[in-house]
Order: structure tokens, then C-alpha cells, then sequence
């Protein structure tokens, strides 16, 4: 009995549609791994953050992150994250198909780093895929600057010095004082040395000639008023 042509025609609808669905299921299957921390995406393998569903970050660079692994090794590991870097998802390219999707603070995953032994998804063969391809996404802010202290950089200006006081325009008339010295005592001679006088002082010079004059003066002044006084009488 020949199969009616509608009859035919759905079985060919009912073969497409479940080929269909068995290619799905297996590529379904085929986008696994066997880390329950990620999230294995299968089809286009990207290469940015524009794709990645429930980021709003953009793709960070590497130079961000401390890491081991990566790319060509089967596992990657990051260590730390630079100051001012929040990373909200790693993204693990590899294998026949698909790339993992990492976020910090879900799926056991801690919230900041370390994230050790990140991988891609498994092989058709469910065989572990060298890494293709990794990325960070997220946000970066400029590190704080430290305090501006407040002890100023600029040294100090030096003092002025201060000018000396000009010299008066007219100067004072000079008085030369005379020197007050003392003058010792003259010595007085223990006896009447150079003829002046036991009770004399020495002035400094020898007077004594003086005196012999002055007595010769007055005995021969004496004697001629004699001789005068006895010619009158013999006049007389």
C-alpha cells in the first residue's frame, strides 16, 4: 500500500527536526568541564567583554593580574590583582568548542584572588583542552594618592639682614683729651747729694751755683759800700 504524499512529507519534517535536535544535544554535551566554578558557554569562542553576559566592565590587560598558566597549559591561576582593579569575570577560551566563564563570589569561587586552576571546557572527547585564549574583565580605578603633608617643601626664605645704622652726616667735633696720667712723686735724696738742702726736693736739675752766686753778690756788694762809706769820710 503506498504511503500517502502528507504522510511521507511529516516524516521528513519529523527527521529534520529530530537531527536537529540531536545536533544540539550533542554540541549541548559536547560544552562541559568538569569545574563546577565555572560556567561553560558553548558556540563562538569571543575574544572580549562585549559578550560576556552580566559584565559591565571592559576586558582588562594582563599586565593587571599576577598569574601562573595560561596559555598553552591546561590550568591558570591567578594570584593577585593590582591595587584599584575589581575583576568581575574570567573568561577561559579553549578547546573544540565554547570558553568558561568565571565570577569572583559565585559558584565557590572566592571573591578576590587567589582563583587557582581555572580551565576551559572539555573536548568532544571530554578530554582537558590546552588554553587557547584568556581574559579579565572588569573595572580599574586610579590608585589614592597619599595625603599631601603639610610641611611645606619650599624651604624658608633667609632672614634679611639687617642694615647697619648709616653714619651721622656731620661729625661731632673732636676733643682731644688730654691723658690723664699720674705722676709718681719725685724721689727725695736721702741726703743733700747735689748741694740743695737736706729738706729739699730734686726738681730734676743742680741749683746749688745759684746760691754760691748770690752769696758773692751780696759780701762784695757789702764790702764796696764799706769802701764807699770810708772814702766820703776821707773826703770829708
Amino acid at each position: 500500500m503506498p504511503i500517502p504524499t502528507k504522510l511521507r512529507a511529516g516524516f521528513a519534517v519529523a527527521a529534520v527536526a529530530g537531527l536537529a535536535l540531536l545536533g544540539s544535544a550533542t554540541a549541548a554535551s559536547a560544552c562541559t568541564t568538569g569545574d563546577d566554578r565555572g560556567h561553560p558557554v558553548p558556540g563562538t569562542k569571543i575574544t572580549d567583554c562585549s559578550k560576556v553576559e552580566g559584565v559591565s566592565g571592559s576586558k582588562l590587560d594582563q599586565g593587571d593580574v599576577k598569574f601562573t598558566g595560561g596559555v598553552g597549559e591546561k590550568t591558570l591561576t591567578i594570584t593577585e590583582t593590582a591595587e584599584g582593579v575589581t575583576v568581575e569575570a574570567i573568561v577561559v577560551v579553549g578547546g573544540d568548542d565554547g570558553h568558561s566563564v568565571y565570577v569572583p563570589g559565585k559558584k565557590k569561587l572566592p571573591k578576590v584572588a587567589p582563583w587557582k586552576d581555572l580551565v576551559a571546557p572539555y573536548n568532544y572527547d571530554r578530554s582537558q583542552p590546552k588554553i587557547d585564549q584568556w581574559f579579565v574583565c572588569g573595572t580599574k580605578t586610579a590608585p589614592t594618592k597619599p595625603p599631601v603633608s603639610e610641611t611645606p617643601t619650599t624651604s624658608p626664605a633667609k632672614p634679611t639682614s639687617s642694615a647697619p645704622t648709616a653714619a651721622p652726616t656731620s661729625a661731632p667735633s673732636s676733643v682731644s683729651a688730654a691723658p690723664t696720667t699720674t705722676s709718681a712723686p719725685a724721689a727725695v735724696p736721702a741726703g743733700n747729694q747735689n748741694g740743695t738742702g737736706g729738706g729739699l726736693a730734686n726738681t730734676g736739675f743742680d741749683n746749688a751755683w745759684l746760691f754760691w752766686i748770690a752769696g758773692v753778690l751780696i759780701v762784695g756788694g757789702g764790702a764796696l759800700l764799706v769802701l764807699l762809706k770810708l772814702r766820703r769820710r776821707g773826703t770829708n
